[in-house]
């Protein structure tokens, strides 16, 4: 199932797949809001916001209005994304003055935030908020746009459209387990989006849109499903069915970083979530990310982090141990 990807063990080093991977290192929490019910004219205006937000038109367009954007008119069916979004708006119309949406979803009753009178109901916006783990947020928020808006006719969006129903049904109820049918089912909306924004889009940012491609995406595959492996150049380019040079060349215009680097730099984000979590010793984490001995584990884990393992989960101890 979708969401149990989503929870893998923190002592698995190295699942292979390299969205899970990397959503799971994020250590997602959401919030699904209460659904959005409104008769024209209406507005509602949100704060900024450091991590992610996901929404449905499910019932009737709106205009949605992110500062800094164009205002962007959302039909019937169609999602939107947005990352580290500024103060935005959704309105019936980009002229109506906005109300503070803290207070209008404070006010909800049963699941439901109402504007106007329910026999002149219009609109029905589903929404919901990922925050993620700020040491780790940017292994995606540095490769997401600022605005993903996937239209009703994006062949993928039927199966969104699915949970988003299942979201709204669970918004609205009271039933036992609601709030962790609510997490998995936010969860699962997220990869949806993501995996319907990647086969719209010529060419998604960094390591996202190479995961498309056969060859790299093998490649970055490979080296998810087996971290520990010493893995070589000549070894990733035979898996993409590319030269050395030419898989090099490739590799680094997609992702951004040469195909080591990248797996050192995947190493050592594995090595600083079991640290901060203290569920390994330094000697199992080098054994467990490809290193022949804790002296070449530390020596790479400085390099990229700026402090030695111990050094760091020391840090983690006292942070974890500081009073709120």
């Amino acid at each position: 199932m979708p969401f149990m990807i989503l929870h893998r063990s923190s002592s698995a080093l190295a699942p292979s797949d390299p969205v899970a991977d990397r959503i799971g290192l994020l250590r997602p929490r959401t919030e699904a809001h209460p659904g959005l019910h409104a008769a024209a004219p209406w507005a509602v205006q949100f704060d900024a916001f450091d991590f992610v937000k996901i929404g449905c038109a499910v019932r009737g367009a709106c205009w949605l209005v992110v500062e800094g954007c164009e205002p962007l008119y959302v039909k019937e069916g169609d999602f939107y994304l947005l990352k580290s979004p500024g103060p935005h708006v959704l309105a019936s119309s980009p002229t109506v003055t906005p109300r503070p949406g803290r207070e209008l979803f404070e006010s909800a009753s049963r699941g439901v935030a109402r504007i106007g009178a329910e026999a002149d109901e219009a609109n029905y916006v589903c929404m919901a908020s990922l925050w993620f783990d700020e040491a780790n947020a940017s292994l995606l928020l540095e490769i997401l746009p600022s605005l993903v808006h996937l239209p009703a006719t994006n062949p993928l969006i039927r199966q969104v459209a699915y949970i988003t129903e299942l979201l709204g049904i669970e918004v609205e109820s009271r039933a036992v387990g609601r709030s962790l049918v609510l997490d998995h089912l936010a969860q699962i909306m997220f990869v949806q989006v993501l995996r319907a924004h990647v086969a719209q889009t010529d060419q998604p940012a960094g390591w996202l849109g190479a995961l498309s491609h056969d060859g790299i995406g093998a490649a970055l595959r490979a080296m998810h499903a087996d971290v520990a492996h010493r893995w070589t150049l000549r070894e990733l380019a035979a898996i993409s069915h590319l030269s050395r040079s030419a898989f090099a060349a490739k590799f680094k215009r997609e992702v951004g970083v040469a195909p080591l680097e990248y797996l050192i730099q995947w190493r050592m984000s594995l090595a600083r979530d079991a640290l901060r979590r203290d569920t390994r010793s330094i000697s199992e984490l080098a054994f467990a990310t490809g290193y022949e001995s804790e002296s070449a584990f530390s020596t790479a884990f400085r390099r990229v982090v700026g402090s030695s393992p111990r050094q760091f989960r020391d840090g983690a101890r006292r942070a974890a141990g500081a009073p709120n």
